[in-house]
């Protein structure tokens, strides 16, 4: 029988975030937020084990809880997201046999249900190529020149937004990625490593709750999350409101 491993690259430094910390360390409902990404991983029993691809200077690490579940192995990360993923992938393809299954999971989604997890998991099982967490759109979306003017709008019933996790066979994965690396190709996602590879990658709808941390007001939404999550965690996965 198959087993299912994860990823998590942590090694970048949250730009976006303004911060002299990186934004997986900063604290979130008293706790790190790459704290509570592994933890939401870890709370699943479907994944075996978790890589977690950190910065060779990093020593914030050693004050996560998390990093010392027997489950979770360290490696060093590259310089882009994608050779963090593939560092971690290298690491799992000495231990894992051909027919294993691996989730990449952003350090900065710490809110994803394990409900939410566990669907990505039934479904990916079942497609060769795999399957992603991803929203609908519902806005109206604008395709914009390099003026800033618009061109056209563009039908939103057929663009999603890709969430993390997204789940593929483990060495296919890293086939596929080590590919698009090489070749220089600008990889955003592991869906568009898998999808260049001639792979078709299922969608699987995500809550709203499973929000990437990207700029400094995304910690108070993740915050509000987290809390209302630990008050009732059967039952928060959409939107908070107003």
């Amino acid at each position: 029988m198959s087993s299912l491993w994860a990823v998590v690259p942590a090694a970048g430094s949250g730009r976006r975030m303004a911060s002299e910390v990186p934004k997986q360390y900063l604290p979130v409902a008293g706790e790190a937020l790459l704290e509570h990404t592994l933890r939401a991983l870890l709370a699943c029993p479907d994944v075996r084990g978790l890589v977690v691809a950190l910065d060779p200077s990093d020593r914030r690490a050693d004050t996560l809880t998390s990093l010392a579940d027997p489950r979770v192995m360290r490696t060093t990360g590259g310089a882009e997201r994608a050779d963090s993923v593939l560092a971690g992938l290298n690491a799992l393809a000495e231990i894992a046999p051909g027919n294993d299954w691996v989730l990449v999971h952003d350090a900065a989604r710490p809110c994803l249900p394990v409900a939410d997890l566990k669907r990505l998991i039934d479904t990916a099982k079942g497609h060769e190529g795999g399957a992603i967490l991803a929203q609908p759109c519902s806005d109206t979306i604008k395709q914009v020149d390099e003026q800033g003017r618009v061109i056209t709008t563009l039908d939103r019933s057929t663009l999603w937004r890709a969430q993390t996790p997204q789940m593929f066979p483990l060495h296919a994965l890293r086939d596929a990625l080590a590919a698009a690396i090489e070749e220089g190709a600008h990889i955003t996602d592991e869906a568009s490593a898998m999808e260049r590879a001639g792979y078709s990658v299922a969608v699987v709808e995500g809550p709203a709750c499973n929000i990437k941390v990207t700029v400094p007001a995304d910690l108070s939404i993740a915050e509000a999350y987290l809390t209302a999550q630990k008050a009732a965690p059967s039952v928060v996965t959409g939107k908070i409101e107003s």
